[in-house]
């Protein structure tokens, strides 16, 4: 065997052990969500050859066009390759789409076949944010959990209800299919993939130069809850507003049922039909919702808090506050309150 031979060998075993990251470059793209996994991925490799080691990705934008349009015209993302020019894909990052959802997929819809066929050659993909939006309409995600932002999970469920949204989630990962949570959350995601084709100390490395917090696993904290009400059962909206207008009264599932005339059995299964939560699951998030605007506004201690939302028990409360948000009372108050803080 020659030298010739032996560096050639060398080259391309280096060569099958790079990475594709394929960063999908859709019409509405939200342009941080197209530059980020860009600049991340690609200061990786400096950080490997800091460290006197081969860069590890090769990061390429890939689109239906060669130049995409962004912002109204605002930016424009030239493509390093079209679609029909990738030939390993490796991973593909789907970012966050803006602007209406269902108008953002079918703008994009072209790209589908694509993403599918890439898929099954075995390529991994991630979506980040609202991205998940294009993901779902591809059904890869059919039967598998997926994350997106808080504010999108009622439209979400409605476009594609055969997936299962986990709400206040940050990463999903099934069979090699990554979804985020909202807005900032998908840095947590580029994250977890550099520690897993990386390492951990890399994604340290890669937290700590990009002040990310490293390990967060909840979007909850963040999460507003408006109720869902996007639906036609005029009985169940008319409870919702009954419960969001006397959340600081004892009401229980029998007196909503009396109320508005519905045998209880009935009243449940429509309730969670459409709210996609059962009655004592939508009680508790008013309660709590109302709970984090007054830690937001006011210097109330938990105890006066507690009682003007309905709870009497101090244990009760705050299992409860904490599953919803992530947070306990005091966390809560403290993170979002810097009169409290003051006090």
């Amino acid at each position: 065997m020659t030298i010739k031979q032996v560096d050639c060998d060398i080259m391309f075993m280096y060569i099958c052990f790079m990475k594709n990251v394929s960063i999908l470059v859709p019409e509405t793209a939200v342009i941080e969500a197209v530059a980020d996994p860009h600049y991340m991925f690609n200061a990786v490799n400096q950080f490997l050859e800091s460290a006197g080691k081969e860069r590890l990705f090769n990061v390429q934008l890939v689109g239906l066009t060669r130049d995409v349009k962004l912002n109204n015209g605002l930016f424009t993302v030239h493509t390093d390759k079209l679609l029909g020019e990738v030939t390993d894909a490796g991973l593909i990052v789907v970012p966050a789409l803006s602007g209406d959802m269902a108008r953002a997929v079918e703008m994009n819809k072209a790209a589908v076949p694509w993403l599918v066929g890439q898929y099954a050659k075995g390529a991994e993909i991630a979506s980040l944010c609202v991205g998940a939006f294009l993901l779902a309409s591809t059904g890869l995600l059919n039967g598998k959990k997926c994350s997106t932002h808080w504010g999108f999970g009622n439209e979400f469920r409605a476009m594609f209800p055969e997936v299962e949204l986990v709400d206040g989630s940050i990463i999903t990962e099934e069979h090699h299919i990554y979804s985020s949570g909202g807005a900032n959350s998908y840095w947590n995601l580029l994250l977890y993939l550099v520690e897993k084709y990386v390492g951990r100390d890399t994604a340290i490395l890669t937290s700590k130069y990009f002040a990310i917090d490293i390990d967060r696993e909840s979007q909850s904290a963040f999460m507003m809850f408006t109720g869902q009400k996007g639906h036609e059962d005029k009985e169940v909206l008319k409870a919702q507003e009954f419960i969001e207008e006397n959340y600081a009264d004892k009401i229980t599932i029998d007196m909503l049922a009396e109320k508005f005339a519905i045998g209880r059995r009935s009243f449940e299964r429509r309730f969670k039909k459409v709210t996609n939560n059962t009655v004592s699951e939508y009680i508790q998030r008013v309660k709590v919702e109302a709970a984090k605007r007054s830690f937001e506004r006011s210097r109330k201690n938990i105890n006066e808090v507690m009682f003007d939302v309905g709870y009497t028990d101090t244990k009760a409360f705050r299992a409860t506050f904490k599953k919803v948000t992530g947070l306990t009372p005091i966390e809560y108050r403290n993170k979002y309150n810097k009169l409290a803080m003051e006090a």
